[in-house]
């Protein structure tokens, strides 16, 4: 008889999800006055209520999105999130732009943002887009604004 042990997962002691995550909020706290990571949260509907927590909020109000891996439920979620909410101006930062879609599309990450009119930047936030001007938006909660449909 095989004695079952029973792992303890252990607590990720870092405090970003990804090696992007990290060199962005690096380099932010070089350009910005604050990092703001993970505070903000996005109401959308799919089926059913959700929120988005987005990576980083800059100082101008832009909502940066670091992705290694853009699968379609990602793209899914912020095409509906897009639709929802269009005065957010939601970028996303790739670890790799010229990644494909899935294996076999000759769509790449940086097509389909060009396509769904997102702009995108490869590995680095890109000066231009943190001395653009905009505002702040001190709310940790944006609601979604329809009524919610009963199925």
């Amino acid at each position: 008889m095989v004695k079952k042990t029973k792992a303890r997962r252990r607590h990720n002691s870092r405090r970003y999800r990804s090696g992007l995550e990290e060199t962005l909020a690096e380099y932010l706290t070089h350009h910005q006055k604050e990092v703001r990571y993970e505070l903000l949260k996005v109401q959308w509907e799919d089926l059913r209520y959700r929120t988005y927590t987005p990576d980083f909020q800059l100082d101008n109000g832009i909502i940066c999105e670091a992705k290694g891996l853009f699968d379609n439920e990602d793209r899914r979620k912020h095409l509906a999130i897009q639709k929802q909410h269009p005065e957010l101006d939601i970028r996303f930062v790739f670890s790799n732009a010229q990644a494909k879609l899935y294996k076999g599309s000759k769509t790449r990450y940086s097509g389909w943002c060009e396509k769904n009119s997102f702009k995108w930047a490869h590995r680095v936030i890109p000066l231009e887009w943190l001395l653009e001007k905009g505002r702040y938006n001190k709310a940790t909660v944006i609601k979604l604004k329809t009524k919610r449909k009963d199925i």
